[in-house]
């Protein structure tokens, strides 16, 4: 049996994003970053997990070369905290 591997982005928002190295739940799909000009995904943007009533929430962006699989429940990224900010 062959899994479509064509996802709309309501799907892909839906979907769970978990850390392979750690096996830890990251969140859901707040955003994604396109490069119009050339016609691809760039990252995903995921909430911060530290917003609070007094700070403008945070988001963390995973660059898409560090997406190792998408499933049919979760999407498995390659995450490393001290990276988080490179694109």
């Amino acid at each position: 049996m062959e899994i479509n591997s064509m996802h709309s982005i309501n799907q892909i928002k839906s979907m769970e994003v978990i850390d392979v190295n750690l096996g830890a739940k990251l969140g859901y799909i707040k955003d994604l970053k396109i490069d119009c000009d050339e016609c691809r995904v760039v990252a995903l943007v995921l909430p911060e997990i530290r917003a609070s009533w007094f700070t403008k929430g945070e988001h963390r962006e995973i660059p898409w070369n560090k997406v190792v699989k998408i499933g049919v429940d979760v999407i498995l990224v390659d995450y490393e905290q001290s990276n988080s900010n490179d694109i």
